[in-house]
């Protein structure tokens, strides 16, 4: 970190300053890591709940280990803390995802607010209590359908919940009725043709709600982010192709296209797919940050 100072007394005011006041703008990195590996392992088609709940509480006790370090310090050190305990398993791990998340808000406004509609939602569920943003949903059974968890509608208006990010009532029985089809992944398992599977998404979209798969902007992104996952980057691309085409307002669209063609080294129309991404949304800071990066 390069201190630019125009005097002496500037010069004694910064040596005499703790380590931590001169050091605490940088994130933690080995916390963006685990946060990172805890939303990479839920990106995989099938996961081993067993394997992920022995690290999510790995990552759980470094976290504890980090707060009593003093390391956790910046708006993204408490956002990624408070995504691990999100991942807990009772109400004490959710106490400190909401804890965490009005820390990461207190110090950035402008952070996605999210997480934490999700955190008090989850604690209040760990409760036995309706949730009242209504991000928390549920199957009773392995054959059985989505559904919200148990919500009092009272609590949170529409309004609020744009606010936090969260669907209003009528976009969340949408969302439902999406979750209970059959997704692309699952047809793609079953063609293995991946020109097949993006002319069904792409005849599938022409339906609207009369279709017979999930094929929401969040539900192909999903999709190509499984076939990235899988090293098949080619075929991610033409799902991140198809979904621009069919979404092209959603930045987020844009974003996870330009991270796919940096990854097959397509530089330029990568960038040029992160410009767009930012002129959608000037809020996409990961946009912003990987622009930044390759000027």
């Amino acid at each position: 970190m390069i201190y630019l100072v125009k005097n002496f007394y500037w010069i004694v005011i910064l040596i005499l300053l703790p380590l931590r006041t001169i050091s605490q703008v940088n994130d933690n990195a080995e916390l963006k890591k685990m946060h990172d590996e805890d939303q990479n392992a839920r990106r995989v088609s099938k996961i081993d709940w067993t394997q992920l709940d022995s690290v999510d509480s790995l990552h759980r006790s470094r976290v504890y280990e980090l707060i009593n370090q003093g390391a956790i310090l910046t708006r993204k050190d408490y956002y990624h803390s408070a995504m691990i305990f999100q991942h807990g398993k009772d109400s004490v791990a959710y106490g400190m995802a909401v804890k965490h998340m009005r820390k990461a808000i207190e110090l950035d406004s402008t952070i996605s607010k999210w997480l934490l509609a999700a955190a008090i939602d989850r604690e209040l569920m760990s409760r036995n209590k309706p949730q009242i943003y209504g991000t928390q949903y549920v199957k009773r059974s392995l054959e059985g359908k989505w559904e919200n968890w148990e919500m009092d509608t009272t609590k949170v208006t529409d309004e609020e919940r744009r606010y936090y990010q969260v669907p209003t009532l009528s976009e969340q029985k949408e969302l439902l009725r999406n979750w209970n089809l059959p997704t692309v992944a699952e047809y793609h398992r079953k063609s293995a043709n991946i020109d097949e599977t993006v002319s069904l998404i792409k005849i599938e979209k022409t339906k609207g709600k009369k279709s017979a798969y999930n094929v929401s902007e969040s539900s192909i992104n999903d999709f190509g982010y499984e076939l990235m996952s899988s090293g098949k980057l080619a075929d991610a691309l033409k799902v991140f192709l198809a979904n621009t085409e069919l979404y092209p307002a959603g930045f987020n669209t844009w974003d996870s296209l330009g991270e796919c063609l940096l990854k097959l080294d397509r530089k330029e129309e990568g960038l040029a797919a992160y410009r767009k991404s930012v002129s959608l949304s000037p809020g996409n800071k990961n946009a912003v940050k990987v622009l930044a990066e390759h000027q």
